[in-house]
């Protein structure tokens, strides 16, 4: 299978992730006209964008064939664990991220975790519940904090740390018995609580070959100091200053044995595998589990790890959807990035909309610096204004921590919503 070149991009999606993913490609020698659905006004300066489901994998495909789309790029998870890959393979056009097979990687943690099981990838010791009896029992052998999670997909509401057995199993009520979660909580894994620092790693594979990106480290409680609420992510940095050899072993311990487990269980695999990983600290060394997989980008780590890419974006998404990822060559990353989430009031919880946005023209101030929109809309008098809990990513680029750092908060300071709330200590963990 070949494209044409320039070729004609899709990018599903329509926040601060997918913003980074059409930026990249709009540098791209090898990416012609771009398409994303539904995007948002930020991707709409560099893409055309259009409205349609693209959890329906009929409507995605019929929009390809239509508009001559030469390879489509998948952001976010929905359309993953929907299958939208599969249907558009079987119509013989190239995809960027797995098929429904793949994505339940992440689509179900039962599935997750019982693949780290069979094939030896390090995680956490857990118990897959069903019935609320079974609950009772994988709660008896564990210590709080206990870790409850739903199998599938819940929007980042499916985890859950109660300190208290009673409030563990009131939990597991809740998901079993009341359907909180509606089919996500049918099921629940119960497993260890493993303290250390999380580390994500991006890999992108063919399913033969891999190419792995930079180290990096978002941070989830809406307030400085890790305070609050957990968030879909306040920020991120990349990379991460590690252990010598320690990407070697996360290669060697991880990834490659979730390739070598994917190819055993006949799962094609194209896109990418985030690895959320825990490091603990212990006398022989740093042991290395994983947390949880993610069949796509994460966001807001995306924001910081792409801009780094000294390659071409647009030639390693079509390589790797294309199987040719070996022709691709070594991927080289230069420099830190950091990127600061702006985030509406009332953000993790309920908040307003409407509110308008100053400080987004300036691009051309402030150097290395890119604004990823995520949660923004144009209003009926043309003018942007905030449309999400998350907002926008102001992200910095330099050949230092401290420089990454010092642009990406220059950028964030000039930018002006009512309610407008970021932390001001991302990064905080690689000075710890």
């Amino acid at each position: 299978m070949t494209v044409k070149s320039p070729a004609d991009t899709l990018v599903l999606g329509g926040g601060g992730r997918e913003h980074a993913m059409v930026r990249m490609l709009s540098e791209s020698r090898v990416t012609g006209r771009i398409h994303c659905a539904p995007g948002n006004p930020g991707i709409a300066a560099l893409a055309e964008t259009h409205a349609f489901d693209i959890c329906d994998g009929t409507s995605v495909r019929d929009f390809c064939l239509s508009h001559g789309i030469d390879i489509v790029l998948i952001g976010p998870e929905a359309p993953l664990v929907a299958g939208v890959a599969d249907t558009l393979r079987e119509a013989g056009i190239p995809v960027f991220g797995p098929g429904r097979d793949g994505a339940r990687l992440e689509g179900s943690k039962a599935f997750s975790k019982s693949f780290m099981k069979r094939h030896g990838i390090p995680t956490a010791p857990f118990n897959i519940c069903r019935t609320l009896g079974e609950c009772e029992r994988a709660l008896e052998h564990r210590e709080p904090p206990y870790v409850i999670k739903a199998d599938g997909l819940a929007a980042g509401k499916g985890v859950f740390l109660p300190e208290q057995k009673s409030e563990a199993l009131a939990i597991c009520r809740e998901l079993l018995e009341g359907g909180v979660l509606g089919d996500a909580g049918r099921a629940i894994v119960a497993e260890d609580y493993l303290p250390g620092r999380e580390l994500t790693v991006f890999a992108v594979t063919d399913g033969k070959s891999y190419r792995i990106l930079p180290p990096s480290r978002d941070h989830k409680r809406v307030y400085d100091g890790d305070k609050g609420p957990n968030t879909g992510g306040m920020g991120a940095y990349s990379p991460v200053t590690l252990p010598g050899g320690l990407m070697d072993r996360v290669a060697e311990e991880v990834l490659e044995p979730t390739l070598s487990g994917l190819a055993a269980e006949n799962i094609l695999y194209r896109g990418v595998i985030y690895m959320g990983l825990m490091l603990r600290e212990e006398r022989d060394g740093v042991k290395i589990s994983v947390v949880e997989y993610n069949a796509r980008f994460g966001d807001p780590e995306a924001q910081a790890v792409l801009p780094l890419l000294s390659g071409d974006f647009g030639s390693l998404a079509q390589k790797t959807a294309l199987g040719e990822l070996e022709e691709y060559p070594e991927t080289v990353f230069s420099g830190h990035a950091l990127c600061v989430v702006l985030a509406t009031e009332g953000y993790p919880g309920e908040f307003k909309k409407g509110a308008e946005i100053s400080g987004l023209g300036r691009d051309a101030e402030f150097e290395d610096t890119y604004v990823f929109h995520a949660g923004t809309a144009v209003n009926g008098e043309g003018k942007i204004v905030t449309n999400g809990g998350r907002v926008l990513a102001a992200t910095g680029v330099g050949p230092t921590f401290e420089s990454a750092k010092e642009r990406a908060y220059a950028r964030a300071s000039a930018i002006r919503f009512d309610g407008m709330h970021y932390r001001r200590d991302i990064g905080w963990s690689e000075r710890a």
